[in-house]
């Protein structure tokens, strides 16, 4: 049997024109920081490890001039390592840890997982061991350069052999994002898409964020995801989007 949790690890304030570059003009927006873990028969599964905990007390010590831009809102208790506690479980429970991607809020809590094995595209990791690339990614060392045992993944990925966990490249956001296909039973797939896609919005109007790293690529990317939602019928988790995330279940209830 097959689970899902999702779970919050904070919130990001910021001007809305970064999500939406179409409008007129910005105002603030206030943005989910989620983590989800994902229970298998043969392994529990982690999907990125939110912020560190450090942004809690000292953002600007942690993330730079980047936390005037994106504000973290994190209290205490949404740290990864506390939303699994309340799960029961500790970082020594996880099999897996896929990042979707490096950026600190879907990276930040890898260096508390040192007996998991991240699952990381390629691609992702070459342009987070190049330091021109790094900065063009806007990867923060911080958040990926540990001690940690990282697995390289090409293209799609079948996590436990059974179809049941997929990893799909979603590249463009950053030179190797990727999202996760979920078939949590016959007719029912969730797919995480990470920041492939933030917003339902971003999704209908084929919208493109204000910073990505190759636009091309993120549109292709964006367009597969819709035609999973729109042409297979599977359910999208989208990256950050409020309406969602206020209107499904936070651990420790199941979203499935």
């Amino acid at each position: 049997m097959i689970q899902v949790f999702a779970m919050p690890c904070g919130v990001l304030e910021f001007d809305s024109k970064l999500f939406f570059p179409n409008l007129a003009q910005g105002e603030l927006l206030t943005i989910p920081v989620p983590s989800y873990l994902i229970t298998h028969p043969k392994g529990k599964v982690l999907f990125d490890t939110g912020m560190h905990c450090q942004t809690i007390h000292d953002p600007i010590g942690r993330l730079g001039e980047v936390a005037r831009v994106f504000v973290p809102r994190t209290q205490p208790g949404q740290e990864i390592v506390a939303q699994l506690a309340q799960l029961r479980l500790t970082p020594d429970d996880i099999t897996y840890v896929i990042n979707s991607h490096f950026h600190f809020d879907h990276a930040g809590g890898n260096e508390f997982f040192p007996r998991s094995t991240f699952l990381v595209q390629q691609p992702e990791l070459e342009a987070a061991r190049d330091p021109v690339l790094r900065k063009k990614a806007f990867f923060d060392p911080k958040d990926f350069d540990h001690q940690l045992h990282y697995r390289p993944v090409s293209g799609e990925y079948d996590i436990f052999g059974d179809g049941s966990l997929v990893l799909l490249p979603t590249y463009g956001h950053t030179p190797g994002h990727q999202s996760l296909r979920i078939r949590v039973s016959k007719g029912m797939e969730l797919v995480l898409t990470g920041d492939a896609c933030y917003t339902k919005t971003n999704m209908d109007q084929d919208l493109l964020p204000a910073i990505s790293f190759d636009a091309a690529e993120m549109r292709h990317s964006l367009g597969k995801l819709r035609d999973l939602r729109d042409k297979h019928g599977a359910t999208i988790i989208y990256g950050h989007d409020p309406q969602q995330w206020q209107e499904m279940p936070h651990a420790p209830d199941p979203l499935v």
